[in-house]
């Protein structure tokens, strides 16, 4: 469990606990909930379903990064998510903004976004700069490849370390750049460029994973076709067992935050893990 207290835009995030980040997806194409919530009435309706459900972060996407997915201009992707962010200027929770374009974090960040989850690690010319000159807090996600060709031959000598070092060397060029450790988050990237092999790998190394980037850990596995893998289950939405097994994984291994569409019923089951380990503990002091 990491004890790190983060740097979150307005927010300062006590990590002692797994977070649960609850995911909004304003698009007609992401791989489990597109098109659901592209009207704004519809989004801004998940997102108080979502607050209501015990999410501690919001994180919300104008461009789908699953696989083969289509490529969307910037402009797109602004107008898709900046009205969102206008009338949730101001929530109770922080908001994240799912975006690898620095002319989207710019605007993101004028509207007082409090996060920017970037699959692509600033790698975004600007990028860098514009995040040092901002409060907002960062996650840097690995990938191989990019989303329309990511899944075809993925490939690592030692997937564990090959991705815990792009991820400290992402959070080294941070940190030299003079954005505080405080305020970075770092991201496996489960199914951005690995397969089953890959992904289960990484899940099971997330301790060294996180020692090796040496900032807390973001996690995303929610409905992800991972889990279809192992569970033969083709729909996204109906591996809701499967995605709430792999968030508790992910949480007994350390993970500081947990991204899903689940949030409800991943919260309950966090509860549960976090009774058991109370008293697990309480047991043990008193032998």
């Amino acid at each position: 469990m990491c004890t790190a207290m983060m740097q979150c835009g307005r927010f300062q995030l006590d990590l002692s606990r797994p977070l649960v980040m609850g995911i909004l997806n304003v698009t007609p194409d992401s791989f489990s909930d597109g098109g659901r919530f592209r009207a704004l009435d519809d989004a801004l309706a998940q997102a108080e379903r979502l607050m209501r459900d015990g999410a501690d972060l919001l994180d919300i996407g104008g461009e789908s990064t699953r696989p083969n997915a289509a490529y969307v201009s910037p402009q797109e992707e602004m107008d898709r998510v900046l009205p969102v962010l206008e009338r949730l200027q101001g929530a109770p929770v922080p908001l994240s903004l799912d975006t690898r374009r620095s002319e989207v974090m710019r605007a993101g960040l004028t509207l007082g976004v409090d996060l920017i989850n970037d699959v692509s690690a600033l790698e975004d010319d600007g990028a860098l700069a514009l995040m040092r000159d901002s409060r907002a807090g960062i996650c840097l996600m690995h990938k191989q490849g990019n989303p329309d060709s990511m899944q075809q031959r993925p490939h690592y000598q030692d997937v564990v370390a090959e991705v815990g070092d792009y991820l400290r060397r992402r959070v080294a060029l941070c940190l030299d750049a003079g954005i505080a450790r405080e305020r970075l988050l770092a991201d496996p990237g489960f199914g951005f460029g690995k397969t089953l092999e890959h992904n289960l790998a990484l899940l099971a190394a997330l301790p060294a994973v996180a020692e090796r980037a040496g900032v807390p850990l973001l996690v995303g596995l929610s409905r992800k076709s991972m889990l279809g893998a192992i569970t033969g289950e083709a729909v996204a939405e109906q591996r809701l067992g499967a995605s709430v097994a792999a968030a508790l994984e992910a949480a007994r291994r350390g993970a500081a935050i947990i991204r899903v569409h689940d949030v409800k019923e991943t919260r309950q089951a966090l509860q549960v893990l976090a009774a058991l380990q109370q008293s697990s503990l309480e047991q043990d002091s008193q032998k």
